[in-house]
């Protein structure tokens, strides 16, 4: 991956994950992290499983990252990018959307 592509992808994921790796960290262990997302057959679903390699990304240096830390980083921007744009209409505060949005590290509230 080209120098440029990497720091468009790592702009992006500064646009996109709102939250600090100590909010997201909080964030994962409540009741309303778990009950969103589509489950890959364990208990786990695939955005809880993200918001926690996100936090690992949030601490890790810029000169440490890994290609594939770069691809996770890309497919986040392109979940924030879909799920910001399908933003149920009222309060969304207390919603599943939001909720799922969260554990990909960006909260439509902030």
């Amino acid at each position: 991956m080209a120098d440029d592509d990497q720091e468009e992808i790592a702009k992006d994921f500064d646009r996109a994950v709102n939250m600090t790796a100590g909010e997201l960290e909080e964030w994962l262990d409540t009741d309303e992290s778990r009950s969103v997302g589509q489950k890959d057959g364990g208990g786990e679903s695939v955005g809880h499983e993200s918001g926690r390699r996100i936090v690992k990304l949030l601490r890790t240096k810029k000169a440490d990252l890994t290609e594939a830390d770069y691809g996770h980083m890309k497919k986040v921007n392109g979940y924030v990018a879909r799920h910001s744009a399908q933003r149920p209409d009222g309060d969304v505060k207390e919603t599943p959307w939001r909720y799922s949005l969260m554990n990909w590290g960006h909260d439509p509230l902030k």
